[in-house]
């Protein structure tokens, strides 16, 4: 029986630290159970997600890629740009304040800075929110050296420099 490399990655019986490659020391069953919950909150965002979503996605964003719902460790960030290791977490009406301090300091210590915004602020004041998270951007090294490590089939985000190499 030949099983499909997700399949092969997400065995109950694999070694407990492998859980798909990530490297995070979770599980295998933990990091399945991880992924299909941020595949249903990729599926139902908030109003406030899809509209800050629409603003930073396709690079739009001073040509800054992000991901949605993107698992990171044992935690689902709401939008990671992985160049810079920056999140942005929106938060709505149900945020305890303790429990994200906990995360963010956790986040922090895996090597990313998190930036909250409200739910009103994505909802009245996009361009103020568009604003915040670019100057947050700039002021964030980049996470590794040109190329990134797992560059897209395409050398999508390859930049050319004056010399004509690529960055």
């Amino acid at each position: 029986m030949s099983l499909s490399p997700q399949q092969t990655s997400a065995r109950t019986n694999s070694p407990p630290l492998q859980g798909r490659g990530k490297g995070w020391g979770l599980s295998a069953a933990r990091n399945a159970q991880i992924a299909s919950h941020a595949h249903e909150m990729r599926r139902n965002p908030t109003e406030p997600e899809k509209r800050l979503w629409r603003a930073l996605s396709r690079s739009q964003l001073g040509g800054f890629k992000f991901r949605r719902q993107a698992q990171v460790g044992p935690f689902i960030a709401d939008f990671l740009c992985p160049q810079k290791a920056l999140i942005v977490e929106v938060d709505g009406e149900t945020h305890d304040v303790d429990s994200d301090r906990r995360r963010d300091a956790a986040l922090h210590g895996m090597g990313f800075a998190v930036v909250h915004v409200t739910s009103p602020d994505v909802m009245h004041n996009i361009e103020g929110v568009q604003a915040a998270i670019l100057g947050a951007l700039h002021a964030r090294p980049d996470r590794w050296e040109s190329p990134h490590p797992n560059p897209s089939p395409e050398g999508e985000g390859l930049c050319e420099d004056v010399e004509g190499n690529f960055e």
